[in-house]
């Protein structure tokens, strides 16, 4: 990641990564099968999945994603006193080499599509219910849209304001104040 931020994402080869590393390029294709997958990891999807699952089905679908989402935010941006998360600053560069460069944004769709099935998945509906199916797709997409706006917009204000609020209040103007439980009395109540 320090090379990407340093020198940029297009100017640095897996054979520049390798060097650092202090191991082979092959070593890094082993784990890291393309240049994309240095920075798009799929940590997140795993852990928003599992909020997803463990949540109640009786709760309406937005509010069992989007909970899930500003969870693991918060799990992912966590502060130890005055000190910032270890994993918040290498999120907040992935964004903006995200944000900054093409293949990467082109990238990013695909791992987005990965995450909204993974957390389709998760709901645990019934695969032969092509309405419920439905629904949970679009439910998901559009809660994974509202969040993508305030990654967006995190990473603009370099990490200032906490994730798990920005998500709430994107969630918060496109789905209304009982969108996300427990943290509807600290968003503000915008309306799209």
């Amino acid at each position: 990641m320090r090379l990407f931020t340093d020198r940029g994402y297009d100017a640095v080869t897996v054979a520049d990564v390798a060097s650092a590393a202090g191991v082979s390029a092959m070593t890094v294709y082993r784990h890291f099968p393309t240049k994309e997958d240095l920075v798009l990891i799929d940590q997140p999807a795993q852990l928003i999945a599992e909020r997803v699952a463990a949540s109640s089905a009786t709760q309406p679908l937005v509010r069992r994603v989007g909970d899930a989402l500003v969870d693991a935010a918060a799990a992912l941006t966590a502060h130890m006193g005055d000190e910032q998360a270890p994993g918040e600053q290498f999120l907040l560069d992935c964004l903006h080499l995200m944000i900054s460069t093409p293949a990467l944004r082109a990238r990013h769709l695909d791992s987005q599509y990965a995450l909204q099935e993974a957390i389709v998945d998760a709901l645990g509906n019934d695969p032969t219910d092509t309405e419920a199916a439905f629904r949970a797709r679009a439910a998901t997409s559009a809660c994974l849209a509202a969040t993508h706006t305030a990654l967006t917009r995190w990473t603009e204000d370099n990490g200032r304001t906490p994730l798990p609020d920005l998500i709430t209040r994107a969630l918060t103007a496109s789905f209304g104040a009982d969108a996300v439980a427990g943290h509807a009395a600290d968003a503000p109540t915008e309306r799209c």
